[in-house]
C-alpha cells in the first residue's frame, strides 16, 4: 500500500516561508525543492517504491507545502528510507 511521511519544508533548525506571507508559494516551492536536493545528497537516491515530492496541505491560514516521502509497504527498502529521512532529518542547510 502507498503511504507517505511528512519530512518538513526545510531542515529542522532553519527558518521557512510562512503561510500567508508575501510571495509564500514561490518561496515555499523553492525551499522544498532545495530541501529535496539536500535529502537526496545526504541519504542517496530514493530506492524503488520511494519518492520525495512536494505535497500541499490545507490550513486555516491557507494552503501550506512540505516535502513528503512516498513509500510502498510492500517494498521494505522504501519504508526503511522514508523512516530514516524522518528520524535523521538534517538540522541545517549544510546537512
Amino acid at each position: 500500500m502507498r503511504d507517505f511521511i511528512n519530512i518538513g519544508c526545510t531542515p529542522l533548525d532553519e527558518d521557512c516561508a510562512q503561510v500567508g506571507s508575501k510571495n509564500y508559494l514561490p518561496r515555499a516551492m523553492n525551499e522544498c525543492g532545495k530541501f529535496i536536493h539536500l535529502l537526496q545528497k545526504t541519504f542517496g537516491p530514493e530506492p524503488e517504491g520511494a519518492r520525495l515530492a512536494i505535497k500541499s496541505f490545507p490550513h486555516d491560514f491557507g494552503t501550506y507545502h512540505e516535502v513528503v516521502c512516498w513509500f510502498d509497504d510492500d517494498l521494505p527498502e522504501s519504508v526503511k528510507y522514508a523512516y530514516k529521512l524522518e528520524a535523521e532529518t538534517p538540522a541545517t542547510w549544510e546537512g
